[in-house]
This record gives structure tokens, C-alpha cells and sequence, in this order.
């Protein structure tokens, strides 16, 4: 077995907490209130204006025998680059306050995930940031392609209010072909085993996270 079909068997139990969420089901079904996409726009922007930063250090700390992962952490830097500008755009034009939640404080499971990863580069095996990539691409995915369009349409949101969501859909289904191609080159027992376990964490939090969003108001719609 290859190791990305490890990886996911690994995490098959963290992964369908997460997906059997109450507020995960609605999304999948179209059926998320302002208030729920609004609250997750808030945490998505407090971890992903951390990406690239997490991705520069963690190309640091790579060894000489891994150049070939530090090229595509390259890569994976520039196409990352500003994504968190567009999620304060989407937060702008669905009604929510930019500059408040540019200058605010994530929730504590979000807190924690960009804390523990920061922790795991500069103590641990910087190779386990790419147990995040695994976690954060596969679940945008699932939302952008099964969701985004009938939570739109649902909410009468303007295309403007999911630029960041929309985008990572058609671009992170190409991103997870590439990450499958780079965990199948990684051969190490203890580089596998530090994306697995990072894997569980971030799935942990994220789960965490997305139980702590908001799901009332569930027919109201964008402001005029």
C-alpha cells in the first residue's frame, strides 16, 4: 500500500468525526446559515494568513536529503501566497467586518493547531506540517465542490462572497494529485509517522473548531 492510502486509512475514524459533524452535514447539504459561514470564513482567515509562514519555516528546517520536498514547499508558497486577503474580501461582501476580524483573536482550537504546528517544526519533524496540508486541503475540497454553490444560492450571496472557498476547490483537487505523489516519495518510518500523527491533531482542532461555529439562523440572508 502506498503511503498516501496509509495516511488515510490512519485517519479514516479522525476523519469521520469531522465529516459527521451536525454543521458539516449542513454544509454538504447547502443548508448553512450567514451566521455559520460567516463564523467559519473568521477561523479559516486566523490559519490560513499562517500558511505561508508555516511552510517558510517548515522549508527551512527540511535536511539536504529532502531538497526535493523543500521545491515543492517552494511551489506550495507562491500559489498560497495573499490567500488570506481573499477570505477578508468574502468575510466583506457577505456583510462581516474585515478590519474586526483582521485585528481579532481566533477561536481556541484554531489557537492551538497554528501553535502546535509552529511547536512541531522548531522541537519535532518539520515534515509533519504536511499532516495540516492533508487535513485543511481535503476538507475545502469536499466543501468547495459539494457545497459552495447551493449555500450561495441558498444565503443570495453574491459569487464575490466565496472567492477563497470557490478557488481552492478546482485548485486544491490539484494540489492533493500533487500531495499524493509527494507522500508516496516519503520513505522514512519517522517522517510517515510524524504526517500521521500531525494529521490526527490538526483533525482534532479542526473538529474542535468547527463544532464551536454558530448554526442559528438558518434562513437568513446577506444584508441589502
Amino acid at each position: 500500500m502506498s503511503f498516501f492510502d496509509t495516511l488515510q486509512e490512519a485517519t479514516q475514524q479522525e476523519r469521520q468525526a469531522l465529516f459527521n459533524l451536525p454543521i458539516i452535514r449542513d454544509a454538504l447539504a447547502g443548508q448553512v446559515s450567514l451566521t455559520s459561514y460567516r463564523g467559519f470564513l473568521t477561523q479559516a482567515y486566523y490559519h490560513v494568513r499562517h500558511t505561508v509562514p508555516l511552510m517558510m519555516a517548515c522549508g527551512a528546517r527540511l535536511p539536504a536529503h529532502l531538497e526535493w520536498l523543500r521545491k515543492a514547499v517552494c511551489e506550495y508558497i507562491e500559489e498560497e501566497y495573499g490567500h488570506e486577503q481573499w477570505v477578508l474580501d468574502d468575510i466583506a461582501a457577505c456583510g462581516g467586518d474585515k478590519e474586526a476580524v483582521r485585528n481579532g483573536q481566533p477561536a481556541l482550537p484554531i489557537e492551538l493547531m497554528v501553535s502546535y504546528l509552529y511547536d512541531l517544526i522548531a522541537r519535532g519533524n518539520p515534515v509533519g506540517l504536511f499532516g495540516m496540508v492533508n487535513v485543511l486541503e481535503g476538507t475545502s475540497i469536499a466543501l468547495a465542490t459539494h457545497a459552495a454553490e447551493s449555500i450561495r444560492q441558498r444565503l443570495e450571496l453574491p459569487a464575490t462572497a466565496f472567492s477563497y472557498l470557490s478557488s481552492h476547490g478546482s485548485l486544491d483537487i490539484e494540489h492533493m494529485q500533487t500531495y499524493r505523489s509527494l507522500m508516496n516519495r516519503l520513505d522514512d518510518p519517522a517522517d510517515q509517522a510524524a504526517v500521521i500523527y500531525a494529521s490526527k491533531v490538526v483533525y482534532g482542532l479542526y473538529t474542535d473548531m468547527f463544532r464551536g461555529l454558530p448554526r442559528d439562523g438558518g434562513h437568513e440572508h446577506a444584508p441589502v
